[in-house]
């Protein structure tokens, strides 16, 4: 009898083009959980207010929130809104807020990439700083402006990897990543650990303590090169083994 597909939610952006509302995410992503963490990635559309985000969780291995070019509303961390900010996504925002804190409660597996990351600080009640290029002793953490795709997304940058779980993934205390960001974790959420950090102390990847299944926040692009790159490869095949691992207990007690 052929193995259960696995299947991992994956919240949509919301974009407009064309005359209409597109409720959508980057390919990288869904390629990358296909092919490496070897599930069935399927997007929610960010209409939460109008379903039942339970239901979706009862019948996914895994939680997958993505990057965006958008931010997370400041109200969402008791920080006036302002240009300096913007791009926003509040329909998202919501979306990914209750996704996160069920799959949190569930012991759904989850993984939260660059704004997920972000967004998983904020449910748990950190606060974020923007344009941290312009702090004291931070380095510039954008994107570069070049070209091709794969010449901004490049590996370039340090990280410390000083947390359990994320060395016990990687096996290795330092690694290089496709870090680009102009926002990032400046109060830390309650129940996160550190598990990585950029040589200007910028928090690059947290975990949940306690929770009840894999539950990492990394602020690069392990989706990128998920399929060449050893690290990034290593975390969606975690996450793919965190969702095989899930999905065999709810069968059992099915």
């Amino acid at each position: 009898m052929p193995a259960a597909t696995l299947l991992v939610a994956v919240p949509a952006d919301v974009r407009e083009f064309g005359n209409y509302h597109w409720h959508a995410s980057p390919d990288t992503y869904l390629k990358a959980i296909l092919r490496v963490a070897g599930a069935v990635p399927l997007i929610v559309p960010a209409l939460s207010d109008e379903f039942d985000i339970a239901a979706v969780l009862d019948r996914v291995d895994g939680v997958l929130v993505t990057g965006s070019a958008s931010n997370v509303h400041p109200s969402r961390y008791g920080t006036a809104a302002s240009p300096a900010f913007e791009p926003y996504d509040t329909a998202r925002d919501s979306l990914t807020d209750a996704m996160m804190r069920g799959a949190l409660d569930k012991g759904v597996p989850l993984l939260a990439i660059c704004r997920g990351l972000q967004e998983l600080n904020v449910v748990q009640g950190g606060s974020l700083a923007t344009e941290i290029q312009e702090l004291d002793g931070r380095m510039d953490h954008r994107a570069p402006e070049l070209p091709e795709q794969d010449q901004r997304f490049a590996i370039r940058q340090d990280v410390a990897v000083t947390g359990e779980r994320l060395s016990a993934i990687l096996g290795a205390s330092e690694i290089k990543v496709n870090s680009l960001h102009r926002q990032a974790i400046d109060q830390l959420g309650d129940g996160l650990t550190v598990e990585a950090r950029a040589p200007d102390g910028t928090i690059e990847a947290v975990s949940v303590e306690g929770a009840k299944g894999f539950a990492l926040g990394v602020q690069w692009h392990p989706e990128y090169f998920a399929t060449s790159d050893a690290p990034s490869a290593a975390i969606f095949r975690a996450f793919g083994e965190a969702c095989r691992t899930y999905a065999a207990g709810r069968r059992r007690d099915a």
